[in-house]
């Protein structure tokens, strides 16, 4: 059944072709002291869909959930429903992507993170340039707070410069070094360079069984975003010009994207709460 915004259009297209308003609105079954009703509603929303848009056109890749989370922080409140019900008014729908088969959830996973700088999980992403230099992208994220330690880019990277980013990082990072790295076993996570240098610094490894990446679903999870909100979206003319832009991306995703697992805080927010609530996060209790 079309709406009664439709019908009403409908009569002011007909009265232009000739009919009468009376004939149009009887054959439109449009009463005829409704013609000059002007919504409310779509007044009180129109600050907040001028903002909306903005924000789906600097994140093109976030959903309204997502959205809604940084018009609350503009002081525009509002419930889940009213969000969605404005996203679909704006056509701004994030195309979905293609299904993927998930595991059964009821498995557990091993070695959970319990807390802030206990687990870090690190992997490789690949792309390519413009110019047809290839990125190898190394991420380490912290399982706990979701923080993006690094993401190191380079044409290849081997044993020795992995250990150099993970030695930048222990010596950088609030927490210390972690207590166990999380990795697949890849040659460049299973040489003995790294094997040495995990035994010297007292860190212990929590390698995932091979032939399945889902128990690195943290980091996995982490490659996702990264390749969906920044690889496929931007265009690098060359490697510098990458690492600029990952750095920028990762500097977002600490400080400004929200995560819904953290209660829509950043991982930054998280970890400061974190700080301030418990003095001594690695051992507390999830």
């Amino acid at each position: 059944m079309v709406g009664a915004p439709v019908r009403r259009c409908q009569v002011a297209y007909a009265n232009q072709r000739g009919l009468s308003v009376r004939r149009a609105c009887a054959l439109m079954s449009v009463a005829r002291s409704t013609l000059r009703y002007e919504s409310r509603l779509v007044k009180r929303d129109a600050p907040t869909i001028v903002v909306m848009r903005e924000l789906a056109a600097q994140y093109p890749r976030y959903g309204y959930r997502r959205i809604q989370v940084f018009l609350e922080r503009q002081g525009h409140r509002m419930s889940a429903d009213r969000a969605h019900r404005l996203w679909r008014q704006c056509e701004l729908q994030v195309p979905r992507k293609r299904p993927r088969r998930r595991i059964a959830s009821g498995r557990p996973r091993p070695l959970p993170a319990t807390g802030a700088g206990y687990l870090w999980a690190y992997d490789f992403v690949f792309d390519t340039c413009a110019n047809g230099q290839q990125l190898k992208c190394l991420t380490v994220i912290d399982e706990y707070t979701r923080e993006c330690l690094a993401i190191h880019v380079a044409g290849s990277l081997r044993s020795r410069q992995v250990i150099d980013v993970l030695s930048r990082l222990r010596l950088v990072s609030t927490h210390g070094a972690p207590k166990y790295l999380r990795s697949d076993n890849g040659p460049e996570f299973v040489s003995r360079a790294i094997l040495k240098w995990l035994t010297e610094a007292n860190i212990d490894t929590a390698y995932i069984d091979p032939g399945k990446p889902w128990l690195n679903g943290m980091n996995e999870s982490f490659n996702g975003k990264f390749r969906d909100e920044c690889l496929n979206m931007q265009w690098f003319k060359n490697r510098i010009d990458a690492k600029i832009l990952i750095e920028e991306f990762r500097r977002q995703f600490n400080e400004t994207r929200p995560h819904s697992a953290l209660g829509n805080l950043t991982p930054a927010e998280f970890k400061r709460n974190l700080s301030t609530t418990n003095p001594d996060p690695a051992n507390s209790e999830v």
